[in-house]
């Protein structure tokens, strides 16, 4: 089974020669539902694709235990909450909130689909119609959950942060065996903010060769340079976190906000236009310049059966005499009349 080229997410297209942008709310609504409208309406729904969400609750994603295995481990931003229960609580963008928020994109004519991180959300979001689902990095190796979202043969957006080549292959394996057609791969970094010497962004072409996929790329570095970079190389999809500017929530410290989100997919967009399509004519605005290119002219008064030599006839511009290319034609013949500075180098002025 190959997988497609082409993957409808609600009404647009993801192909290999333009970049889907996502916007990533995550934990970014700071407990207020009210801040995802803000952002969704602070956002350019003409450049920005689509709005993802993340679909869990501290309560599917891990137990309330304070055993030293629930502990958070690492000396981070996240470290504050000790425990991954209580971050996890304070990031997640609770079930009933689902339902709003898919309301309120479709009346903003926005896509909106969402990561799923367990079976209960997987059906919050099967009700719901959601287009697309997104396995994030650390659910590499829920096989089961994999599979169950594979089977729903909608298009599912499979990041590779915390997988090695063994995870990946696995992953595809499941999704393939569910006869789902419908993968797009995307780069990741999961470090967060991620430094860009460990972005490895000629992954993000040879994942495209090795599953012959649909790619792209997961952003978790603090500018916009990156992003628009992997656009340019080829990321048929860029995923970034977004928030609102001068509101601190879980993960803002390595997210951008509206504005330069707005910034980077117009960038992106404008991008796309240039690379236009294969052609070697000569442009239509281009052609109103086309007297700058260079002809032959007298450069030097030429009296009759005086000769053509390398002091008087150049090539320079503008365009209106003879073509350069009969310039070594021409040196040695003599002039057939007198003739001034500035004419145009034409045939008739030359003896037979």
């Amino acid at each position: 089974m190959k997988f497609k080229k082409k993957i409808k997410i609600g009404n647009k297209y993801i192909i290999e020669d333009k970049c889907f942008i996502v916007a990533e709310i995550s934990g970014n609504h700071g407990g207020k539902i009210s801040n995802i409208k803000k952002i969704i309406n602070d956002l350019d729904n003409k450049k920005v694709d689509a709005i993802k969400l993340q679909a869990y609750q501290a309560d599917t994603i891990t137990i309330n235990c304070k055993k030293k295995d629930f502990k958070i481990q690492r000396a981070n931003t996240w470290s504050k909450y000790n425990y991954l229960y209580n971050l996890y609580k304070y990031a997640e963008t609770p079930f009933h909130w689902m339902g709003e928020i898919f309301k309120y994109c479709k009346k903003k004519n926005i896509i909106v689909f969402a990561s799923v991180f367990d079976i209960t959300s997987l059906k919050v979001l099967q009700k719901l119609n959601c287009p697309a689902y997104k396995i994030a990095s650390p659910e590499i190796t829920d096989i089961n959950l994999i599979e169950e979202t594979a089977k729903t043969k909608k298009p599912i957006i499979l990041s590779n942060g915390l997988a090695n080549l063994k995870d990946l292959l696995l992953a595809v394996k499941t999704i393939k065996s569910q006869k789902n057609s419908n993968l797009i791969i995307l780069k990741c970094t999961s470090s967060y903010p991620s430094k860009i010497s460990d972005l490895n962004l000629r992954t993000m072409l040879d994942i495209k060769k090795k599953f012959n996929c649909l790619t792209g790329f997961s952003d978790h570095t603090t500018g916009i340079n990156t992003a628009v970079h992997a656009a340019s190389i080829g990321a048929s999809m860029l995923e970034k976190h977004v928030c609102l500017k001068n509101v601190k929530t879980v993960d803002s410290f390595f997210s951008i906000d509206t504005k330069k989100f707005n910034q980077m997919a117009r960038i992106i967009k404008e991008n796309e236009i240039s690379n236009g399509k294969i052609t070697y004519k000569i442009s239509k605005d281009s052609k109103k310049n086309i007297s700058g290119r260079k002809s032959l002219y007298i450069v030097k008064d030429i009296k009759k059966n005086e000769i053509f030599n390398e002091e008087n006839l150049k090539a320079i511009r503008p365009s209106y005499g003879l073509h350069p290319k009969f310039y070594k034609k021409i040196i040695g013949k003599k002039s057939k009349l007198n003739v001034e500075i500035g004419e145009r180098m034409k045939w008739s002025l030359i003896q037979k």
